[in-house]
């Protein structure tokens, strides 16, 4: 990405503009939730100023909603690759919609039955499925090794042919960890088990194609890719339809609304239509799909980068150690997690907060991972997130004061 595409991308952000004690503010706080493009802002205020109304009326505000509420599933069906909009469901959070889909899975499965999570995942692809064992169905985690990555060979031995369901997070959010979910595929398959995957992190730093992927159920969240707080959820065509989740008889009955319950945030779901034509405004192509996965490519090439280069300058400080895998091969989303010395996350963040570097502690809902790793009595890890809108100069800053608050400990 050259310097003009650079500047004229973060001028598309007014809280870039803000200073603390008399300097920019660096937000490496990505994974938690990115910074907003005025565009999506714009959005959702002219949502309410023009449009604002509920759905399926018969006067012009209410279809005006309808019609927006189609276009962006159309929006979002393009981002995830889906063959239509049927397959795309709306939900307050990802993790509403997995507790949704758990309880619709608690009346498929039968005690006895298995489920496969891992150690590696958020709680959000854990907790709503380690219910299930209220239900008398096993659930059984996948290993974490403590290079960062998942067990190939222990998923091997987990997914068997009593499993019904493999969960699986695309990238971690505490490590940056790419896994291997053409492997959880092929295995989840050859029982006969649906794919449920966490792509969260995933989503803004890599393409995602669910066609390709052949999983049966993907979920993600707008505000981690420039967008408002919503939950998206993909489910392979007709599969929903098989489901019984909770609702009310007057809520349509059919994928995708079968599984959505009262009358959804329009304001925000404009705001997701625009975030995604934001993307898509940095690619070329005949088509939304084209523009987002040539948009895709240029932005994982340019956040790649300077996460290498954060890296590369974070591992020669003394007592700094990065925890995950490398970036070769994309084996990792541009998330950096450390430790310094014996200066805890809290304490590191605190430090480089009061030099407006915005940076989060902790174990990031990512607590079994925490565990496994042996990190969490000592308060997790400090975790940097590289974005569109992040740049090689904020690298060099940011690493420049981790040393001076190792120097300063």
């Amino acid at each position: 990405m050259t310097q003009s595409n650079m500047l004229s991308i973060r001028a598309e952000f007014p809280s870039l503009n803000r200073l603390h004690h008399g300097e920019p503010l660096v937000y490496f706080d990505g994974p938690a939730g990115t910074q907003v493009p005025g565009s999506v802002m714009q959005a959702m205020t002219a949502y309410y100023v023009t449009h604002n109304a509920n759905t399926h009326g018969q006067f012009v505000t209410t279809q005006e909603s309808d019609k927006m509420l189609a276009e962006m599933r159309e929006s979002v069906a393009a981002f995830l690759g889906a063959r239509d909009t049927s397959t795309i469901s709306i939900g307050a959070n990802m993790t509403t919609l997995a507790f949704s889909l758990s309880r619709a899975f608690a009346r498929a499965f039968k005690p006895g039955d298995e489920v496969v999570i891992t150690q590696l995942d958020h709680e959000a692809n854990r907790g709503p499925w380690l219910a299930l064992e209220e239900r008398g169905i096993l659930v059984r985690e996948v290993a974490l090794r403590s290079d960062g990555t998942l067990d190939d060979e222990d998923m091997r031995q987990k997914i068997t042919s009593h499993t019904r369901l493999v969960c699986i997070g695309m990238a971690s959010n505490a490590l940056g960890t790419v896994n291997n979910v053409a492997l959880a595929r092929e295995l989840s398959s050859k029982v006969g088990a649906w794919l449920l995957l966490d792509a969260v992190h995933f989503a803004p730093h890599f393409l995602i194609d669910v066609e390709a992927l052949q999983t049966d159920f993907l979920l993600c969240s707008a505000y981690k890719f420039y967008g408002p707080h919503v939950g998206l959820l993909y489910a392979r065509p007709g599969l929903l339809d098989q489901l019984e989740p909770d609702r009310l008889r007057t809520q349509d009955q059919h994928a995708p609304f079968r599984i959505e319950t009262g009358t959804q945030n329009h304001a925000a779901l404009s705001g997701v239509k625009a975030a995604i034509e934001f993307i898509a405004a940095l690619g070329h192509g005949s088509t939304l799909r084209q523009r987002l996965a040539q948009a895709m490519t240029t932005i994982g090439e340019h956040e790649r980068a300077v996460a290498v280069e954060l890296a590369d300058r974070l591992r020669v400080i003394d007592g700094l150690t990065i925890y995950g895998p490398g970036f070769a091969g994309g084996r990792r989303a541009p998330t950096i997690s450390f430790t310094l010395g014996r200066l805890s996350a809290e304490d590191v963040c605190r430090r480089l907060g009061e030099r407006g570097i915005c940076a989060w502690d902790g174990h990031f809902y990512a607590i079994r991972a925490m565990e496994v790793l042996g990190l969490l009595d000592r308060g997790g890890v400090t975790r940097m997130g590289i974005c569109m809108y992040n740049t090689h100069d904020e690298a060099k800053r940011v690493a420049a004061a981790i040393e001076r608050v190792r120097k300063s400990a």
